[in-house]
């Protein structure tokens, strides 16, 4: 029997690729299971045909990271914070404030998962934060957190 693989097996192939199988094991374990599909003609084409879309989305989602990069890279974020006299925060500048900032200054939407803080911001000062947007795109970022 002849599947298309919607999973990675081991000992069997990589998610995508077409291979035979015997037909029990395709019967009762990887199709009800959903790990793949029989490989008709029609399930041929609409794979293919989605897995195309999934490129297409992927290298939009790519452009639209490098236009983000351009932006990000060229911006001061200035962050305004209760502190006290020696400049130690009331509280701290966390990676959601940070996305905030960026929706209000630039007009971007940065997940707030895709900053990477090693530890919260509790002092006042000028800072860089790495941003990961894709998977091979990232940005450092320039921040000033100042006394309220």
């Amino acid at each position: 029997m002849k599947v298309i693989l919607l999973e990675t097996i081991e000992n069997v192939g990589k998610k995508g690729e077409t291979h035979e199988v015997k037909d029990g094991f395709g019967r009762n374990f990887l199709i009800p299971r959903h790990l793949a599909i029989p490989a008709t003609k029609g399930n041929i084409k609409s794979f293919q045909e989605h897995a195309r879309k999934l490129i297409d989305r992927k290298e939009r989602d790519v452009k639209a990271a490098e236009v983000t990069k351009q932006r990000l890279d060229q911006a001061l974020l200035i962050i305004k914070h209760k502190a006290g006299q020696d400049g130690k925060l009331f509280g701290s500048v966390t990676a959601k404030e940070l996305a905030e900032a960026i929706k209000k200054v630039l007009g971007l939407e940065v997940n707030r998962k895709s900053i990477r803080l090693d530890e919260p911001i509790k002092m006042t000062g000028a800072y860089t934060v790495d941003i990961h947007l894709e998977k091979e795109i990232s940005v450092q970022v320039k921040v000033e957190v100042e006394q309220e």
